[in-house]
């Protein structure tokens, strides 16, 4: 589950150059949206590093309490600079630090993390002394940090000692064409020792045709939950979440009204049929292109003996 998948040109363009990111020990900015998969890119460039072989030590600098992560990132030592708690900077020597979620780290600490980048040395608490480590930062933000610099929520000059190495990592809606390749292997790696599910080919269109605002972890989270519930299954766009069924209204399709002449009720039982076609048999959906609630329809069925 920890490989980057994808072909299209934004995606390979970084792929491509990672290898020569991850030879160097310049901290790099990973910016992109909730779910784009930050955390898999500071992955990749660690396991490509010389240090690999060391810890790489995640942060989520939003998880942490503000009155802990100066405790947490630097540690504590007493007043002859002996330490008693190692942070997880001095904890990752030789390794990597990822700052996942950097934006939310305070002013204060964000002054020492500043020096960190700048020296490889911090105050632990409860010391002046200063400590030494050999550590390489990555960070990753899902904010529009200048934004934030402007607000004056994040220093100017943390921004840009950070983002020596820039990279942005593109939305699942701007490379859709990689959608059909994740799904299918997000199906088949959660199907196990199950049937995989598959897709209609209206389904599909469902799937490239929906916005995921989570990104690729929405999609995973989607994928593993239809492997569980539905193996073996061939799903059509009505097994999907209700957000990305392509919703059918009453101004959206014509339907067709009998010939006049005739009495109400089979006008009535007429467009119930109507509806119930169009929606698939989903009594839901039905109700809701005939403009009534699901009870008024189920009630109506039975009026006019249609099984509910």
């Amino acid at each position: 589950m920890n490989e980057i998948l994808g072909q299209s040109p934004d995606l390979t363009h970084i792929l491509r150059t990672l290898p020569m990111i991850a030879l160097s020990d310049a901290s790099v900015l990973i910016s992109g949206e909730t779910g784009t998969g930050k955390e898999l890119i500071a992955l990749s460039l660690h396991e490509q590093s010389r240090r690999k072989d060391n810890a790489l030590v995640t942060i989520n600098c939003a998880a942490l309490p503000t009155e802990d992560i100066e405790l947490d990132l630097f540690g504590r030592s007493n007043e002859q600079g002996e330490v008693t708690f190692r942070g997880r900077l001095l904890a990752a020597e030789g390794g990597t630090v990822f700052l996942d979620e950097v934006d939310a780290l305070p002013l204060s600490v964000q002054a020492k993390v500043l020096r960190f980048l700048e020296a490889g040395e911090c105050q632990l608490q409860g010391s002046h002394r200063l400590h030494v480590a050999d550590v390489r930062i990555l960070a990753a933000t899902s904010a529009d940090l200048p934004a934030e610099v402007k607000a004056g929520r994040f220093r100017a000059d943390l921004f840009y000692r950070l983002q020596v190495v820039p990279i942005e990592l593109p939305a699942l809606r701007e490379r859709s064409e990689d959608i059909p390749l994740l799904m299918k292997h997000y199906l088949k790696a959660y199907a196990g020792n199950n049937a995989v599910v598959r897709l209609s080919k209206e389904a599909e269109q469902s799937f490239l045709h929906y916005h995921w605002p989570g990104n690729i972890r929405e999609l995973q989270n989607l994928c593993q939950r239809l492997a569980l519930l539905h193996a073996g299954e061939l799903l059509q766009p009505g097994d999907l979440p209700r957000e990305m069924r392509p919703e059918v209204t009453i101004q959206q399709h014509q339907f067709q009204l009998p010939p006049s002449g005739i009495d109400l009720a089979k006008v009535e039982l007429d467009l119930i049929e109507q509806a119930l076609e169009m929606a698939a048999g989903n009594r839901s959906k039905a109700a809701r292109l005939l403009g009534i609630s699901r009870d008024t329809l189920l009630y109506r069925m039975q009026k006019y003996n249609l099984s509910p």
